[in-house]
């Protein structure tokens, strides 16, 4: 398989480790990460870098992932690229809405490498 460029955007460092864990455990081992603490990080690495594939947290201060992604998608950053929504709401409208804001998928706190597996993998693949 070709190398991956992920973005992982979440204000915790340890979260961005654990996502990148369990990309490399599911499968991608040319994996290139670029790591972001908030949505607005996350949109100077997009304006800097080509990525791949995009893995956002939903909940974080100053700018959160329904924000960012409503950005990426005003300024035309990352056309095409798959993102994929990571959250700790059992509420289903935060999914919804980010749904319909461009996502193309979610995962939830706590997740396995098996589910990323599952959910994300599809998605790099089917770019």
């Amino acid at each position: 398989m070709s190398e991956v460029r992920a973005l992982i955007v979440d204000d915790s460092s340890v979260m961005r480790k654990i996502v990148e864990r369990s990309l490399r455990q599911a499968g991608l081992d040319s994996l290139v990460v670029h790591e972001a603490g908030s949505g607005s990080e996350g949109l100077d690495v997009l304006k800097a870098t080509a990525v791949d594939l995009i893995l956002s947290d939903i909940n974080m201060p100053s700018m959160d992932g329904l924000e960012f992604l409503r950005q990426i998608r005003a300024q035309n950053l990352a056309p095409g690229v798959p993102v994929v929504m990571i959250t700790t709401e059992s509420s289903e409208e935060h999914v919804k809405q980010a749904i319909q804001a461009g996502a193309r998928g979610y995962i939830r706190k706590p997740f396995t490498a098996e589910q990323v597996k599952e959910r994300v993998l599809p998605l790099v693949h089917a770019g």
